[in-house]
Formats: structure tokens, sequence, C-alpha cells
């Protein structure tokens, strides 16, 4: 994977009209000339694309995991995008939809299907019967028990395990039919071009009775097992997992790529309280091979920087509960109270750990704030990734979220290309574009990292390479600043962000 910021983007919510031509409409976005994006990544997480991309969960509860949905195009077209970009691609390990052909043969014949031990049941895990403290030991990150009562087609009735929604029903992974599954989807990517994948919701993937089915051991065990199946195609994996900081820390040790999650919320507390203080704590013992994050197609998270919810008082959080909490209302002030519209219980919004809101607004549209938190981001080591309504400094669509109900789809908006060439010439966006191109290009990127001492309320970054080097300033209560970096022409540049 080369060193160099990604996007990560829908292929559908980027200039596409569902056509049939969208894969080719994003190659050209991103690589034609004359195109504002031409050039400006190294890299593209397409979230899901396949059939079908408008399920339950917008792509995350695949029908088929190895079909590329028509309306966006054929292999022929990821292929295509795979001869200049890094292109990342989601493996769903946890689960699949209800409508695929698997569950509904196994609902209309029961035992007699060939899928029948594909999908996990209340029985694969209890065998020996659920007890009140087992089911209450299972950790969800949604309201209620993952499971659904289910009447098949052939008249029987089952209790399915559902971590996420009934109508994502749970894999067995460990059963043969579950590695034949997950090992046709990886091959099927290798096959077209694809060098690293995204494992969603693997932290889920495993469960045993009486324990919490959540980053267990047996989990980092099939996360190894499945990771050498990629290695041995070629492909890179990155592990999804939204967790207390410490354990974050630890899956890092044990994989490829983590996200930084940690990073978007503690941008936040920075701006928001005149303080690098907790900044710098995580600075100093964040794992570096991660791919930086300040917006997702999900919310921001919030576990990621509080207390340990197993033990609060041995294991606290990077910032004290009050400021978390004070945390949280800020970002609903700064968005004019529209996060709040998409948050918690609000708008079917079941994620109980994140702030639904783009980043833009979460700062207030401060555009010297936001421009300065993107530079902080791709100045930590790993590999930048930018969320297209980020790149386009998007605001909270709140038609959409009235529409659907869902709290995500507030940061999820359908940019028309007229959208997307207007965006780009709005001056955030333009520095924004420049400030990914000196990331990309500056040799200084691929030297030694530092930190520089400051004072509490100040952040000095730096990289150095040989005679090249970059250094960033930010003072979180003036919002003074400095971004300079060698230049072999006239030796030293710099960016300006207000």
């Amino acid at each position: 994977m080369k060193n160099q910021v990604q996007l990560i983007t829908y292929v559908d919510r980027l200039g596409g009209r569902r056509d049939g031509a969208d894969l080719a409409r994003l190659k050209r976005l991103l690589g034609a000339p004359g195109s504002p994006l031409q050039g400006v990544f190294g890299g593209v997480h397409l979230l899901p694309f396949f059939d079908a991309i408008d399920g339950a969960d917008a792509g995350f509860d695949p029908i088929d995991h190895t079909r590329v949905d028509p309306r966006l195009g054929d292999w022929r077209d990821i292929k295509a995008l795979t001869e200049d970009l890094d292109v990342m691609a989601d493996v769903i390990v946890n689960h699949m939809s209800a409508e695929s052909p698997q569950f509904l043969d196994y609902s209309e014949k029961g035992e007699a299907s060939a899928y029948a031990g594909l999908f996990l049941t209340l029985d694969a895990v209890f065998p020996d019967g659920a007890t009140e403290r087992g089911l209450l030991a299972v950790y969800r990150p949604r309201p209620g028990l993952p499971l659904t009562y289910a009447a098949l087609k052939n008249g029987e009735r089952r209790i399915l395990w559902t971590t996420f929604t009934a109508a994502q029903i749970d894999i067995a992974v460990r059963h043969p039919q579950g590695r034949a599954y997950l090992a046709s989807i990886l091959q099927t990517l290798a096959g077209n071009g694809i060098r690293m994948v995204r494992l969603d919701a693997v932290g889920y993937a495993i469960k045993k009775a009486g324990a919490s089915c959540f980053m267990m051991p047996e989990t980092f065990d099939f996360i190894a097992e499945f990771a050498a199946e990629a290695r041995a195609l070629g492909i890179e994996v990155l592990v999804e997992i939204h967790a207390y900081y410490q354990r974050q820390i630890e899956i890092a040790r044990q994989v490829d790529w983590v996200y930084d999650f940690a990073l978007p919320p503690l941008v936040l507390h920075a701006f928001n309280f005149h303080t690098a203080s907790a900044l710098k704590r995580w600075i100093a013992v964040r794992p570096t091979n991660a791919l930086t994050v300040l917006d997702t197609h999900d919310g921001i998270g919030i576990i990621d920087i509080g207390a340990d919810a197993s033990d609060r008082a041995a294991h606290p959080g990077l910032v004290p509960p009050e400021e978390l909490d004070a945390l949280v209302e800020r970002i609903h002030a700064a968005s004019g109270g529209q996060s709040r519209q998409a948050t918690g219980a609000a708008a079917s919004n079941l994620d109980l750990y994140q702030v639904n809101c783009t980043f833009f607004d979460a700062m207030g549209r401060d555009e010297t704030a936001y421009l300065l938190a993107r530079a902080i981001q791709f100045f930590l080591p790993g590999v930048p990734q930018v969320y297209y309504v980020g790149l386009l400094a998007g605001h909270n669509d709140m038609d959409l979220l009235a529409r659907s109900q869902v709290g995500r789809d507030i940061n999820r908006h359908h940019y028309n290309e007229e959208e997307i060439a207007r965006d780009c010439e709005r001056p955030v966006v333009r520095r924004l574009i420049e400030l990914i191109r000196l990331r990309n290009s500056h040799v200084a990127f691929a030297g030694s990292f530092h930190v520089e001492p400051s004072a509490d309320d100040e952040l000095q970054l730096r990289w150095q390479h040989g005679n090249e080097w970059a250094a960033l300033r930010v003072n979180f209560s003036s919002l003074a600043h400095e971004l300079s970096f060698s230049s072999a022409d006239v030796g030293r540049e710099t960016l300006a962000f207000s």
C-alpha cells in the first residue's frame, strides 16, 4: 500500500447516477485530465459496491458478496480502477442479507438445505441452553439482545443470531460452509485486483457461550487465520474495531492495520478545550500501523477515548468523563443542534457510542480549524484516509436524514457532478486538496517522526528525511499556526490556512 492519502467513498454518492456506469464515472473523476480530483489520491476505499447497495444497511448486508451491483458497473470496472489506485474493499465477515440466496434456501428447506450450517442460531452458540447471565454477558453496541425470532418458509421457527439488524443474519464463520463462503469472497476480490480489505464487524464474528462474544482470544485467532489466507492471495488486512483505547493498542500488535478511531474525538477535544494534553498522550502510545481518519461513513466515535465500560475506575479514558460528556454537547451546539437529531435514540440510530455529524459541521464550519485538523491527521504516522463528504467540507444532509430516518445518513450526502465541481472551487476544499498533494509528494513523510516540546495548548510535529523536512505548529487557544517544509526551489515554503 502506497504511503499516500486515500479516499473513502460510496461509488454512487460521489457523482453517481446509478445507470450502470458509476464506477467508470468515479475513475474519470479521480484520474481524468482536467478533473479537479485528478491524481489527488493514492488509493480509494470503495464502501460496499456489492449486490445490493441499497439494502437495510447501505450495502453492509450483501445479498451476493461476489457480485458488483450492476447499477454501478461490473468487475471489469473495479479492475480498471486498480490500474492507477490502491483499491480497498470490505469483507463483511459477520453477517449476510436475509435476502441472500443461501438464506432463502435455508428458509425453504431448513436442515435439509445445503446452507443449513452457514447461519448461526441460538442453539449453535448455546447448545446446553442459554441462561440470563450468559445472554447478558454478550456485548452489543445496540440496545437489546442480538437475537431475532424467525418463522422460516418451511414452517420451522428458529431464533437466529443477528448482531446488528434482523435483516443481517450472522454467519457461522467456523463452520466449513462459513469458511468456504468467506474464502470465495477473498478469491473473487484478489482475482479482480483488490490488494487490501477491511474486515467489517470482525470483532463480533466469534460467539462463545458465557462470554462477551466481542474481541475474545478466539476472535484474534480467527483474525490471524483469515489474515493469513488473505496474505496468501496478496491482500493486506485492516481490522475495524471501536473499543477502549488500550484494547486498540493490543489489537494493533496482532494485525496488519487498524483505524486510529481515537483521533477524531481527540482533535475535537483539543480545539474545544484549548489543550493538546490528551492528544499528546495518545500520540505517545498510539499504534503507527494505523489508517488515520477524522470521518468515515459511520459516526464520530466516543467509546474510543472513554473509560473501559467493564471497569471505569481501574481503566480510565484519555479524557475525563465530564469532559467527554461536554464534548458531545459542544458538537451538538457547533452543528446548530443538527447532530442531536441524528444521534442516540433519534432517527433510528442504534449506535450508542457515536455522534452522527459531518466533521466540518462538528467544528462549527470553522475553515481554519478544519484545515488544521486535517494537517494534524496527515502529520501523524500511518496512512491517511479522507471521507468523501469531508473532502468537500460537506454540511449535514438534513433532507436525507428526514427522508430515511437513519442517523448516519446525515453524513452520507449524494453529490451530483455539478455539486462536486462547485465545491472543489471553495477555498477550504482547494486548500485541503493542496495539503493532500503535499502529504503525498513530500519526501519528508518517508522519514522519522517527532513531537517537539511545546506548551499545553500547542502541538508541534515534525518529519525529517535526510535534509528534507516538514513541520506543523498549531496553537489551540488562538489558532495561530505554521505549516512549513523544505523546498528544492526556494529552500523553505509554507502553507497558510487563514
